[in-house]
Parts: C-alpha cells; structure tokens; sequence
C-alpha cells in the first residue's frame, strides 16, 4: 500500500470523486474536497478554454475557507489524444495554479508527469490493463487508475480482482480501483484487494451539484447493473452506457455496430446524437443509488457504510 504524503491525514474516505465529461465542474468538486474526498474535472469542461483559469482560482478559493474537517485536494482530467488541440494549454494553466493532482487518460507522456512534478504535484494515469499500466508506470506516474469491468464510461473488460492482483505484484506506488464502486463497502473491498484509494464517478452524477440533467439524474434511480450496454460506436472506445439513453436516441441497444478507435472526436450519430450530451454513460454500481442528493450526503453515506462494514468484518468468526 503506498499512499502518497501529500494525501496523508487530508481525507475523511480512501475515495477519488472520478473526473466525468460535462458532469463534473467546480461546484461539485468543491463539494467533494470539503467533504473530505478528492474531487475532480476534466479540464475540456471548461470552455472556452480561457474559463479553466477562472475555475482553478474559483476552486483553490472556495477549498482555503475554514472548514470543520480536513479538506482534500483536488485533481484535473487531461485527455491526451491528437484530438485534444487544447493538451498543452490547459497543461500550463495547471501548472501555472499548481494543481496538486493531474489525471491523465489514454497516452501517458513524460513531458505532463515531468511539468507536474515540478512544482510537487502527483500524476494519476488511468489504465484499463496490465499492458498500459507497466506503460504509464515507465513514464514516472505516482500512481495508476485501474478502471476494470463495471466502470462508467470508458471501461476495461478485466475484474478488479485480476487487475489489482497483477499490477500490485510489480508496481509500489499508489494503486485506485475504478468499476462499480458506489458504496462504502466497495470502498473497503478496493481496499481489501491491495488497492490505496477507490475511485467513483456514477454515484455523484445523481448529486445536486453534478452538472447533469434532471432526466439523467433521475434515471441512475430507476436503473440498475442489467440497463448498462458496453459499445464502442459512440467514442471509438469501449465504454459503459444507459440503455435508456440509447433507446431514447432512436437506436438498438443489443445491435450496435462497432466505433471508429481513430475518432475520440465524440461521434455524431444521425439526428446530431452525440455522446455524453445525448447517451449517458453509467457504471454498473448504479444499483446502489436510490435517491438524489448534495454530493455531501452521499460521502457521509459512503463513511458510514465503510465504517460499519470495516466493523462487521472484524467481528467476523473468520479470525
């Protein structure tokens, strides 16, 4: 276990708020780093790319004003793509305020953890096998993002089981478990498994600060694990989806044709459907929300069922 120091004594839960498209923005993430989690955001949510600066003023702020515990820090989501003409722009402004944690997705470049760790910031890089994380690894992260079956949006097809297992054996520096994670008890299992910190993006999507819409929200309350497609059509990637959402697009769910890996430009499908915007993606864990919320209750929530969990297996007969 290998939790860095600059997360040491700052959270309330072993728990990363995951940086969501369009969804996450600074009210919510403000929310979950008072909270006692770290809260994230993928900088293309700003925009236009000037307004990344203002968020990051408005959010190192908001997270310096007292509070009644401690206050987590907080991370951007850098997208590190051809197809992200934005990358070396919002780069400097992270570094320019610095940014205590960058997430890195798809390509993990030197010059990013490089930049970052100038001024002592960490670099998370997601991953979705064994094959990139010793990648990402090689490039200098503090710490690798395993984003294993059952994840909201871009989701690898491996058991957490299997992915924490391997990496671990190789890799010292801090592990976070991604894929169905919207309770406390998940929380504990990550941890159970080897890893530092879970990593939860769905279950604050039904929060009243999430940047989502109402009809999104609600449908998080009504579905469940068995509404979740796994396509490729709408990113080029593979990635976790309402049903619903699909069908209400006017489309198939059991017959989609596969994407174009080449095109991370979100593809507009006929009628100007566009992912994210019009297909909401979801992660199998959904089951677990039952009701919309401030993203503060839904961590109270969270530690509670930690905590009673973390309890109940200590009194277990197993021992």
């Amino acid at each position: 276990m290998s939790l860095p120091d600059s997360l040491q004594g700052r959270l309330q839960l072993p728990l990363i708020g995951a940086p969501m498209f369009i969804v996450s923005g600074p009210e919510l993430v403000i929310a979950q780093c008072r909270s006692g989690i770290v809260g994230s955001f993928p900088a293309l949510n700003a925009r236009p790319k000037e307004l990344l600066h203002d968020w990051l003023a408005q959010i190192t702020e908001a997270l310096q004003q007292p509070c009644d515990g401690p206050v987590a820090p907080y991370a951007v989501n850098q997208i590190c793509h051809p197809s992200n003409d934005r990358l070396e722009h919002d780069v400097r402004a992270c570094v320019e305020h610095r940014v205590p944690i960058v997430i890195t997705s798809l390509a993990p470049p030197a010059e990013i953890v490089q930049a970052v760790h100038s001024y002592g910031g960490l670099v998370f890089h997601d991953v979705i096998s064994v094959r990139h994380a010793k990648k990402a690894a090689q490039q200098g992260v503090d710490g690798l993002i395993l984003v294993a079956a059952g994840a909201g949006g871009h989701a690898g097809p491996l058991s957490p089981f299997a992915l924490v297992q391997e990496v671990r054996q190789w890799f010292d520096g801090c592990i976070i478990l991604s894929g169905s994670i919207a309770s406390g008890e998940a929380v504990l299992a990550a941890e159970a498994m080897g890893a530092d910190l879970a990593y939860s993006g769905t279950r604050f999507i039904a929060t009243r600060e999430a940047n989502a819409e109402s009809d999104y929200k609600q449908m998080l309350v009504d579905c469940s694990a068995s509404d979740i497609v796994y396509s490729s059509l709408f990113t080029g990637v593979h990635g976790n989806y309402l049903k619903p959402s699909i069908q209400r697009a006017g489309l198939d769910p059991e017959n989609l044709p596969e994407g174009d890996k080449s095109d991370m430009d979100f593809a507009k499908l006929s009628g100007g459907v566009k992912a994210w915007k019009d297909i909401w993606g979801a992660g199998q864990g959904l089951g677990a929300i039952d009701s919309v919320e401030p993203a503060a209750q839904v961590v109270e929530k969270m530690k509670r069922e930690y905590l009673d969990a973390r309890e109940r297996i200590l009194k277990s007969q197993w021992q």
